[in-house]
């Protein structure tokens, strides 16, 4: 792989491992404050809004600047967002901050790979980058696990420092730890060496530049293979964001896990998608991933068949299938939309669209999980409700793939 693409992963892997754990140990600051059980996929939500929102705007932004400076500042942000929690702003707003910095970090990530990997290496540079995120969501979910246990919220409140201060809660002390890795990330970030890509001067205007969004987003959606592989992946990451709550929620209602234990159990998905994604990366290539869409039926019914597991054992075994099942379905065509993105628009902008799409569908689903958990639906139904419209939605997909 070509230089500074290891840093690129390295700078993604400690940021994204921020994130993953940030969610689990704000859930419990959440529950440490009495709000409502439903509040949580509200997390998720705030965080979100801003790639919607933002989309027409970080695009260009990510073309205007070198990609890997901007990643370093976008970590800034988070690390405003942390800091907020620890004032003692409301989660929900804090997390929002947060999301300012996603939003802008990632056209910058995927827009850098594009540009400094060429087609023939693309699958499996994202294998690499889909194996790096998952295993920060992997690991992050442990750390989240970790940083809510009694114990080392005590341990690390005693530290030098943080005993002198005043903390108003006990979760701050793994907050100072989950900012410390934000600095790291933007540490790494600065070592990245520019990809040398040049793009013309984009206007600044507002609504030239939705205009231009939109465009851009109406030229992927009616190529092909880019609408083909932007539908899948839309899809799947929708459903990716919605399922890290329904596992949650499952593991306490059906297997009667605490929080910190829950986490663990998210990790089983993480672990089965670094497989699916490394057997997609080293076995695939770029001209045969529309072949990969039959593993979007399979995850959705597995989804359906998980729903009325009781037992741990067998839980964690259909986890695994099930994320390696998805891994196996999104590096290809997740491939295949980074390079039709990046011939028909540029790497920024194109990468902002997926995100648009991607990022939308995360904030539907979420809020249908959000009011069905809100209106007291068991997470039985939910989850084959999920798994069904899944399932028949990667069925259009083959069709029309095939026509």
């Amino acid at each position: 792989m070509p230089s500074g693409f290891y840093l690129i992963l390295a700078a993604q892997f400690f940021s994204a491992l921020a994130d993953n754990g940030l969610l689990i140990v704000t859930i419990a600051l959440l529950s440490e404050q009495g709000l409502p059980v439903w509040w949580a996929p509200l997390l998720k939500f705030v965080f979100t809004v801003s790639y919607v929102v933002l989309a027409p705007f970080v695009g260009p932004l990510a073309d205007a600047f070198p990609k890997a400076r901007l990643m370093a500042c976008m970590n800034g942000i988070k690390i405003v967002g942390v800091c907020a929690l620890l004032l003692g702003l409301n989660p929900l707003l804090a997390f929002a901050i947060a999301g300012l910095g996603a939003a802008a970090y990632a056209p910058a990530k995927y827009g850098l790979i594009t540009e400094i990997v060429g087609p023939d290496h693309l699958v499996k540079a994202n294998g690499w980058l889909e194996t790096s995120i998952v295993c920060a969501a992997l690991l992050g979910a442990v750390l989240g696990g970790v940083l809510v246990n009694s114990s080392v919220m005590a341990g690390l409140g005693s530290l030098p420092l943080l005993d002198t201060l005043v903390l108003h809660s006990e979760l701050y002390p793994s907050l100072v730890a989950l900012l410390l890795i934000y600095a790291l990330a933007s540490v790494l970030n600065m070592g990245i060496p520019h990809s040398g890509a040049n793009y013309p001067a984009s206007t600044l205007h507002p609504m030239e530049l939705m205009k231009d969004f939109w465009r851009a987003n109406r030229l992927l959606w009616r190529d092909a293979e880019g609408g083909l592989s932007l539908g899948v992946t839309t899809i799947f990451w929708g459903l990716g964001a919605t399922l890290q709550f329904v596992v949650l929620k499952w593991s306490a209602d059906i297997l009667g896990l605490p929080l910190e234990h829950a986490a663990y159990l998210q990790a089983a998905v993480a672990v089965g998608v670094v497989a699916g994604a490394g057997i997609a990366g080293r076995w695939i290539a770029l001209r045969n991933a529309k072949r990969v869409l039959p593993a979007g039926v399979l995850m959705g019914l597995l989804i359906v068949g998980s729903a009325h597991v009781t037992q741990l054992s067998t839980a964690l075994v259909v986890l695994l299938v099930m994320g390696a099942v998805g891994g196996i379905l999104v590096v290809p065509l997740n491939a295949l939309l980074q390079h039709r993105g990046f011939v028909l628009l540029t790497a920024g902008r194109s990468i902002a669209v997926q995100g648009f799409n991607e990022n939308l569908s995360v904030l539907c689903m979420l809020g249908i999980y959000a009011g069905l958990v809100a209106a007291d639906i068991s997470i039985v139904s939910l989850m084959t409700l999920f798994g069904l419209c899944t399932a028949v939605a990667l069925g259009l997909m083959i069709r029309r793939a095939r026509r």
